[in-house]
């Protein structure tokens, strides 16, 4: 290829990547719905796009790598303290006893559906089985499914990726050496990588946390050293043992997100954008490598095999996995109707494919394409099906406001008190142990996370927070939370005002809604807090007691809505009016 084309193909990629993402936000759906079928297009019109002729070699190793910043990523979201109980059971058995059971069943019917070797067919059936978080998170956002559900998919896509991808290079080994996958060797191959993975994640989550607490670098060094020591390690462990990087890589993200007492920078404002722009280049570059001729004999019974997986090898893995649990028949239900295919079965695909291509093995050339489109057939029917089977089967989170209160002054914990009282869901977060202690003694729910980017990060989508409610007495924390939290997570942010003729650090006026009246700034409303005024909900068609402020109007259905410094919301006859009485 010539350096135009180079810069072409690279050029088109990107943009295919971006644009197909922004098209699936405006139009509400899953972006791999968009993504695969673009890169799918561009690869069958134009071969300036085909990235095995744009890297040749470095395709394979740079897909690995780019799968392990994913997972890294996903493991930051994941929080040990929610997984427990039967929660717990469930998602082990998703992973031991599901992963083998659906490559087994995969398998079984692709031999005679894709007229397949048994060699090419295990390999389907092991790339098969895996899930991910890079289509479960999108999906279970538009969802919205019971925090159980959401806690329980996370988990099972999240891990799922790596045993999949350590699955699937046992598999690949043993087909391509010609011999039969032995039980023997195939659970020493698996422990060995297992192993090697588990070493380079405690390896790295030590180097991290050495770094965090010793060098303590700011924001951008210490997302690209998270950056930096997660491709590193995941390199080290892919040279001694195939795909254990995968497991180095989620083990270091759990590592990070649950060791106490350390300090992990914000990472939103590079790694999630460098996440997003990797999932897009993975899923346009390995559907560009497919072509129209290859999927000319496989696209029916690639049709058939994914109706197997999504009707009969699915409900069947969770009916089995559930069972002697206390989840209700509606929660298994779903369960069983939620099991889409990402990144690592395209990943791994790509891999194996051409490899086992040249070993001549049997049917080893539809794996890639009916991988392709198994994929697109599981995506587009759980993305157009789950949020309707949900509300079919009432599994799906009320469409109640739940706002995370950021302050633990005695005004502000009056105020959740309150709000819990109208039937609302109160996250709280406080800094100060003894802010936290009167948190917990009221009986609200303290947001995960030590630091405030924690219980505003991934924490704050998985526990379906609508808003953030700066109500601290520091006005410069506030004015300054507001600006790095707005945009960064799901919702609006308010702050409650400065004191009037405040000479903070923080310009007072750096943006985001401000709270109440000009005259109920957080000291005011601390002031006359502790002065004896109350803070109660009334029925908005009672009468008001005299010199009582409007705070909020909580709507049916337990949606919230402040007063702002730009005038109070309407107030209608069912609604219910959260005020600041007058001191007694």
């Amino acid at each position: 290829m010539t350096t135009d084309d180079v810069f072409i193909g690279v050029g088109l990629l990107v943009v295919l990547a971006v644009g197909s993402q922004l098209l699936a936000g405006v139009l509400r759906i899953p972006a791999l719905i968009v993504l695969l079928p673009a890169g799918f297009a561009a690869g069958a019109l134009s071969d300036v796009v085909d990235p095995q002729r744009l890297l040749g070699a470095a395709f394979s190793p740079l897909v690995s790598l780019g799968v392990a910043v994913i997972l890294y990523d996903a493991g930051l979201g994941l929080d040990l303290g929610r997984l427990k109980g039967h929660n717990r059971t469930v998602v082990t058995r998703l992973i031991w006893l599901g992963v083998p059971v659906t490559c087994l069943l995969g398998a079984a019917l692709a031999v005679p559906l894709l007229d397949m070797s048994r060699g090419a067919a295990v390999t389907l059936g092991a790339v098969l089985v895996v899930s991910g978080p890079t289509v479960v998170g999108p999906l279970l956002a538009l969802v919205r499914p019971e925090d159980r559900l959401r806690h329980v998919l996370v988990w099972e896509g999240s891990l799922i990726d790596p045993v999949g991808g350590i699955l699937g290079a046992i598999v690949f080994r043993a087909v391509d050496a010609g011999t039969q996958p032995s039980a023997a060797r195939g659970v020493l191959h698996f422990l060995a990588s297992v192993g090697t993975g588990a070493a380079g994640g405690v390896v790295g989550a030590a180097v991290l946390w050495a770094l965090f607490r010793l060098v303590r670098p700011g924001e951008v060094l210490g997302t690209t050293a998270q950056l930096a020591a997660v491709i590193g390690v995941a390199a080290a462990c892919d040279v001694l043992q195939d795909d254990s990087g995968l497991i180095a890589a989620v083990l270091m993200g759990l590592s990070v997100a649950n060791l106490a007492r350390i300090d992990v920078p914000v990472r939103r404002t590079f790694f999630e954008t460098l996440v997003s722009l990797v999932i897009g280049l993975l899923f346009t570059s390995i559907s560009a490598t497919i072509t129209p001729a290859s999927l000319r004999h496989v696209g029916l019974p690639a049709l058939g095999l994914a109706a197997f997986l999504v009707v009969v090898v699915r409900p069947l893995v969770v009916a089995v996995c559930t069972a002697r649990t206390d989840l209700s028949r509606a929660e298994r239900t779903f369960l069983g109707w939620m099991a889409p295919r990402g990144i690592v079965a395209a990943a791994t695909a790509s891999t194996f494919t051409s490899a086992l291509v040249a070993r001549h093995i049997g049917g080893a050339a539809r794996i890639l394409p009916a991988t392709f489109v198994v994929i697109v057939a599981t995506v587009t029917l759980y993305g157009l099906t789950a949020a309707p089977v949900a509300r079919l089967l009432r599994v799906v989170r009320p469409s109640r406001s739940r706002p995370l209160l950021v302050g633990g002054e005695p005004w502000a914990v009056d105020l959740a008190t309150t709000l819990r009282a109208t039937g609302m869901e109160v996250l709280m977060w406080a800094g100060p142990p003894e802010q936290r202690d009167r948190i917990e003694r009221a009986g609200i729910e303290l947001a995960p996370g030590e630091m405030l980017a924690g219980a505003t990060g991934p924490g704050a989508e998985w526990e379906g927070v609508t808003g953030v409610y700066l109500l601290t007495a520091e006005d410069d924390f506030n004015t300054l939370a507001t600006s790095i939290l707005r945009g960064g997570v799901e919702g609006p942010v308010y702050r409650v005002g400065p004191a009037a003729g405040s000479q903070g650090w923080a310009a007072p006026d750096a943006g985001g809604e401000v709270l109440f009246g000009p005259h109920l700034t957080g000291r005011a409303l601390a002031r006359r807090h502790r002065d004896g005024a109350g803070i109660v909900a009334v029925p908005a068609r009672e009468a008001v007691a005299g010199g009582s402020d409007l705070l909020f109007v909580v709507r049916p259905g337990h949606r919230l809505e402040p007063v702002t410094r730009g005038g109070p919301p309407h107030a209608g006859p069912q609604d219910t009016l959260v005020l600041l009485t007058p001191a007694r």
